[in-house]
């Protein structure tokens, strides 16, 4: 009999979590899994991804919720009171004064949540997968029967906004807590450390073969540039730090040397760096190439990948350059170390444009350099076994 699964996530936007997903469920064997994805939004260009075996469920009633679980409470009480709804106004007032209290929203939460009712599926494992949104920690356990339940955490608890009292009290009733790096488990133990015991590492799946498969499929870049190209992918936005690079970026062409850099990923930082490109005279040197569902092409035709990132859990990108052997500089962020070897399979540097300059000028004017990264690189192991396990296993008991 096949084992059920569900995983629950916001949405099927293009970022590094739901690809994570995506490949891990392309390894897992259809028949053996009866896999099914609960979204809170029917929406993101990975939805078309999705493979066709996979059941899709959305969470009915999330619309008329949303605004209330992500503006902040007082904002909703205001809207209650102008439409005269007085005695919902006056219920969200009390749990505004009593989440000021105790400093966590999960009696909101479980306000909110209270007329949805509970699925009637029973699976083998349930899994929390979007990490920092509470709803989906508080759902998954109290409203979806399972044998198992997981928390998946995909970023760093330092960094981003984690409530430390939500999850005192609700991560200690999942079976099992995986995060994507040694880091990022060292971050959260030290916040939690009565769970420790139930967190375990899980890197994030990237089949080798896979993307080496997509990166046939699809034409890459569309220019006939003959200088070398630098390529960054990710989210465009503050945590990401394209407005580093377009920074370091600037100082490599005052130096005069022939390169661009472009940029896969969209976001609302879009406007912003695109002033910046334009003040650094940059219009066609620093491209903003938009969202692509399948980066590979880019990848494979690229001669550096750079992750400027202010902070990440761990970077899904690194994983997919490594495997087309790309000479690679990226900040010291969650993860960084666990993934580069810092002077032999690539340059790890300080969050700061002149550390990104310094380095990417050293690998620009080092052919050999570049060279002996690629090579290195070419002899890791990429294999997915040994993570997949670690899934397996807590079906096994």
């Amino acid at each position: 009999m096949k084992k059920k699964i569900i995983f629950m996530i916001i949405n099927m936007n293009v970022g590094g979590t739901e690809k994570a997903l995506l490949n891990m469920i392309s390894e897992m064997p259809k028949d053996k899994f009866d896999i099914s994805i609960l979204l809170l939004e029917e929406y993101g260009d990975f939805q078309d991804s999705i493979p066709d075996y996979v059941h899709v469920e959305y969470l009915q009633g999330y619309n008329q919720i949303k605004d209330i679980i992500n503006q902040p409470l007082h904002l909703t009480v205001i809207k209650l009171l102008k439409s005269g709804m007085w005695i919902k106004a006056i219920n969200f007032m009390c749990l505004l004064f009593y989440t000021k209290i105790i400093g966590e929203k999960s009696p909101f939460i479980k306000y909110v949540l209270k007329d949805f009712p509970s699925f009637k599926t029973e699976y083998d494992i349930a899994v929390a997968y979007a990490g920092p949104m509470e709803l989906i920690s508080y759902y998954v356990i109290n409203k979806i029967k399972s044998k198992q339940k997981v928390q998946w955490i995909h970023f760093d608890v330092t960094k981003i906004g984690f409530n430390k009292s939500f999850a005192t009290k609700i991560y200690k009733k999942f079976d099992r807590i995986f995060v994507v790096s040694y880091e990022a488990k060292i971050k959260l133990i030290n916040l939690l450390p009565e769970i420790s015991k139930k967190v375990e590492v899980f890197f994030n799946i990237v089949p080798s073969d896979l993307i080496k498969e997509y990166a046939k499929r699809g034409s890459g870049f569309k220019d006939d540039f003959d200088g070398l190209r630098i390529l960054t992918i990710g989210r465009l936005s503050k945590e990401k730090g394209q407005d580093i690079a377009i920074r370091a970026f600037s100082q490599l062409i005052n130096d005069g040397y022939n390169i661009r850099w472009y940029c896969l990923g969209e976001g609302n930082s879009r406007k912003e760096y695109e002033k910046l490109i334009i003040e650094n005279k940059l219009e066609d040197k620093f491209i903003l190439l938009g969202s692509d569902t399948n980066p590979y092409p880019y990848l494979e035709q690229c001669d550096i990948y750079v992750q400027p990132s202010r902070y990440e859990g761990y970077c899904i990108t690194l994983i997919e350059a490594k495997q087309f052997f790309k000479p690679i500089v990226t900040t010291n962020v969650n993860g960084a170390n666990e993934q580069i070897s810092n002077g032999k399979t690539g340059l790890i540097v300080n969050i700061d444009e002149n550390e990104i300059y310094l380095a990417l000028k050293k690998l620009i004017e080092n052919k050999f350099l570049r060279s002996n990264f690629s090579s290195t690189l070419a002899k890791e192991n990429y294999g997915t076994s040994r993570e997949m396990n670690k899934l397996f296993n807590i079906l096994e008991g």
